[in-house]
């Protein structure tokens, strides 16, 4: 039997005990329905050789070999993966239209009496409503945009709001980047898995309520931020973190502590803002790196960099806001600046 989604939430709310994906590691690794385990029936090798014999020699050949295939594959998954699943076991499966790769395996599985069900139209039927969220819809709840200079702590003070009652989506989270040249955190997700996320974190809002967001640019590392969301966060109104750049220094001296312990990656970073910046100026910048004064590193990409380059992105925006001012970003003053930022929310939702 065959499942239909019409909303993104309709997947949690059907109960399956897992979600089984049985495209190739590739497309699973591409992007893939929330909580799917990767158990595929062709791998990519497989994928590509029933493709072109699909194409070069005919259809019956390439069925016939898919589903040798298939059957081995299915094989090697119940008697490794599955093999601990019980009678009462409830799997949804899909591919990538929910044809003949789900189908396949789905039958093999009811053959044995577990409930099984596929996903009609498989993983592009997810991806529609994933496009359709982030893409055609605007955002149903009021957007207010936490803002700041370079080392202002949002991130930090951000992801402290939902304990004060305050609805928030952290992008910065979702994209795993912490939105600059220097906020690279490894492996970043691709651009469908991050707007599947976004998708999910937008569904999830109580649209009768505001919701805080970070200041971005409309690239979070390789990730691009959805039109509708970026639309709502340039019209929104702003919450501004204030604070001397003597303590944002400081502040990013410990935030990015992996990136200092990095000698090579932080060298490499710097270099990679000589098309911006004088040459001596990136010499000094190389010189403080290595001599491990990481708060006066801080300070000088503030000054001749970020400062100047917020200060211009900001001038274009046409927005009512309301300031948060501060001289400690110690980890001890973040709870207070939080409950800043919630009562400035508050004062923003009345007017």
């Amino acid at each position: 039997m065959a499942i239909t989604l019409t909303s993104l939430a309709d997947l949690a709310a059907q109960g399956f005990d897992d979600i089984i994906d049985v495209r190739s590691p590739a497309e699973y690794a591409e992007d893939h329905l929330p909580g799917a385990i990767s158990l595929p029936v062709l791998d990519d090798r497989e994928r590509a050789e029933v493709g072109t014999i699909y194409k070069q020699v005919s259809p019956f050949t390439a069925r016939k070999l898919g589903a040798a295939l298939v059957a081995k594959n299915a094989a090697t998954h119940l008697l490794g993966p599955l093999a601990d699943r019980g009678g009462a076991w409830r799997p949804l499966v899909y591919c990538w239209r929910g044809g003949q790769r789900s189908g396949s395996f789905a039958t093999i599985l009811s053959q044995i009496g577990w409930r099984v069900e596929t996903l009609a139209g498989g993983y592009k039927a997810w991806r529609s409503l994933v496009v359709t969220a982030v893409y055609d819809t605007p955002v149903r709840s009021p957007v207010v945009v936490l803002d700041g200079n370079t080392g202002s702590a949002k991130t930090e003070v951000l992801n402290l709001l939902p304990g004060l009652g305050v609805q928030v989506i952290d992008l910065e989270g979702l994209a795993r980047h912490r939105g600059s040249l220097f906020g690279n955190r490894g492996p970043q997700p691709s651009q469908k898995a991050f707007e599947a996320a976004l998708a999910l974190a937008l569904a999830d809002l109580d649209p009768a309520r505001p919701v805080v967001v970070e200041a971005e640019s409309s690239k979070i590392g390789d990730c691009r931020l959805p039109p509708e969301i970026w639309k709502s966060m340039v019209t929104a109104p702003r919450i501004v973190i204030s604070a001397p750049r003597s303590a944002r220094a400081a502040y990013l001296a410990r935030a990015y502590a992996d990136l200092s312990a990095d000698a090579a990656r932080l060298a490499t970073t710097v270099n990679l803002l000589r098309h911006m910046q004088p040459a001596e100026v990136i010499a000094e910048w190389l010189a403080l790196a290595r001599a491990g004064a990481f708060v006066e590193l801080a300070d000088g990409l503030m000054a001749r960099h970020y400062d100047p380059r917020y200060d211009k992105h900001r001038a274009r925006m046409d927005a009512r806001s309301l300031e948060v001012q501060t001289i400690d970003l110690s980890p001890d003053a973040m709870p207070e600046i939080a409950a800043h930022v919630a009562d400035r929310l508050h004062l923003l939702a009345a007017v």
